[in-house]
């Protein structure tokens, strides 16, 4: 029964949080905190690596570009996963938190894209010999950057907030399809030139195709990019609230 109660306890506090007061209350007290301890994570995970790694055997220098294009690349991905199940939410329980933190995550999302294509291209130029290839993980990231740059475009198209909220969500549930592609391309077409994934998490974070001594620094810098993210994210949503509320106040003072 306590297992239960707590579970329950834990559902409706989530929900609590759907309440744009308690919203704005809670993220008050946790986005200093947020802000710090990523700002921290990410200047030792990238003075880490950068400064105190050694250069790999086969790719010299060049490797340490890991440490700004895997949590890059990370964070676009599951940032459009955030604006689906904000979308979901928004469609199915048409809760407003949920599809402004959708809309205050698009930016973030497609700005950690673009910075996962171009330190991709510039770390893919000396071991391919080109910035670009049409390899099945790039092209579904390009395809991603188009559904993100189409997503903030129908946002600013539509004037009904309503009416573009209902539209934007059913077009980051097309564009979920391709984050997954994103995400597993490398998995489902073995022929392309991307190298396997890195880093996996699952029971655990799993080392894959790095040492320790490289994976060490680019954790932290993961972290420091998440948390990166989130702070963005809860001043976007927040301000996403403010707006809102001033919209309200304006239509109000020209009914008066």
């Amino acid at each position: 029964m306590s297992r239960q109660s707590d579970i329950k306890s834990i559902y409706s506090s989530f929900w609590e949080l759907a309440n744009p007061k308690v919203f704005m209350k809670w993220t008050a007290i946790w986005l200093p905190w947020i802000a710090v301890l990523g700002a921290i994570c990410l200047l030792v995970g990238l003075i880490w690596g950068f400064f105190f790694t050694p250069d790999d055997v086969r790719q010299g220098s060049t490797v340490k570009i890991i440490y700004l294009h895997v949590p890059s690349a990370l964070m676009a991905i599951n940032g459009y996963f955030l604006i689906v199940i904000g979308s979901l939410f928004w469609l199915i329980r048409r809760q407003h938190i949920s599809v402004l933190a959708s809309k205050a995550a698009a930016p973030v999302g497609m700005t950690m894209t673009l910075i996962a294509i171009a330190t991709g291209a510039i770390w893919g130029q000396p071991m391919w010999g080109t910035y670009w290839v049409w390899d099945p993980r790039l092209t579904s990231f390009l395809i991603l950057l188009l559904f993100y740059i189409g997503y903030l475009a129908l946002w600013t198209a539509v004037e009904d907030e309503n009416k573009a909220a209902d539209l934007t969500s059913v077009l980051a549930l097309v564009g979920g399809v391709f984050a997954v592609l994103s995400r597993y391309a490398v998995v489902f077409w073995n022929q392309g030139l991307h190298q396997g994934t890195t880093v996996t998490i699952s029971d655990g974070i799993d080392q894959e195709n790095i040492s320790n001594i490289f994976f060490q620094p680019l954790l932290f810098s993961m972290v420091g990019f998440g948390l990166f993210f989130l702070t963005l994210l809860l001043i976007g949503t927040r301000t996403e609230i403010r707006n809102r509320r001033l919209e309200v106040l304006e239509a109000l003072e020209r009914l008066n």
